[in-house]
């Protein structure tokens, strides 16, 4: 332990291990806030805590595990000449799962509209065992999709750092950093319906993404996250945009 603390290539690997599984998080940030923004206020925050910190548990449990992690890429069965592995049927679960709930969510967000003075879903939830209910349900969908997310995270780990050290130890700083992330984004995002809409469309682009993994067709993650970062900064465009319009309205 002491030769790593002292190695600066270990150093060298932890940073970079790092900086990708915050990256590699970024889209379970997004989820757990996409969740978390319809909960009732008096549960967001500990439903989001929870959620990173299954991520935190299923990311260290899959590292320790390292040699049933490599042993889902053998394959079970062939499908039209293509050989199915037991990493290959999380992912098109996991994609078609994402796929579904962020179809919800748009849909939801887009065509259902509310009278402003309607309560909320969240809002017209009251007795103690339907929030009970809400929190277990909401907490459920966080651990299946951690666990598609945490997946793809340790297998990056494994293919670029050889000591289990220094990926669990890249693991725990990037999910402690996004801990600190995830509430001035959750707000955000709740903030603002466009980026709402926009987040849950980059989930739908995640789960296609996933399905074609599944299905042995590999997309270069870079391609996904340059796309979602131009969206996002056209989008942020828009926001100042509309923001500088209504003051100047409100001056006149």
């Amino acid at each position: 332990m002491l030769d790593l603390l002292v190695n600066p290539n270990a150093w060298v690997a932890f940073f970079t291990l790092a900086a990708l599984e915050i990256i590699l998080g970024i889209d379970n940030i997004i989820f757990i806030s996409v969740i978390a923004g319809r909960l009732p206020v008096s549960i967001r925050e500990q439903v989001r805590r929870i959620g990173l910190l299954f991520a935190l548990v299923t990311r260290i449990l899959l590292l320790l595990s390292l040699s049933w992690v490599m042993g889902l890429t053998e394959p079970l069965f062939s499908f039209f000449e293509h050989a199915v592995s037991g990493r290959d049927l999380i992912l098109l679960l996991g994609g078609f799962f994402l796929i579904w709930k962020a179809s919800k969510e748009i849909y939801s967000e887009v065509e259902l509209h509310h009278d402003s003075n309607t309560p909320s879903e969240a809002e017209q939830i009251s007795p103690k065992e339907s929030i009970q209910k809400l929190f277990i349900a909401s907490v459920g969908q966080i651990a299946l999709l951690d666990m598609i997310f945490s997946l793809d995270s340790v297998i990056t780990a494994v293919g670029m750092v050889d000591e289990i050290a220094i990926m669990i130890a890249a693991v725990i700083a990037s999910v402690l950093i996004m801990l600190l992330a995830a509430k001035p984004i959750g707000d955000f995002v709740g903030r603002h319906a466009s980026i709402k809409v926009l987040a849950l469309s980059f989930l739908t682009v995640v789960g296609v993404v996933l399905i074609a993994e599944g299905m042995g067709l590999h997309i270069p993650k870079g391609y996904i996250y340059v796309a979602m970062a131009f969206s996002l900064g056209v989008e942020l465009l828009n926001i100042r945009a509309r923001a500088k319009q209504l003051a100047r309205k409100q001056s006149r």
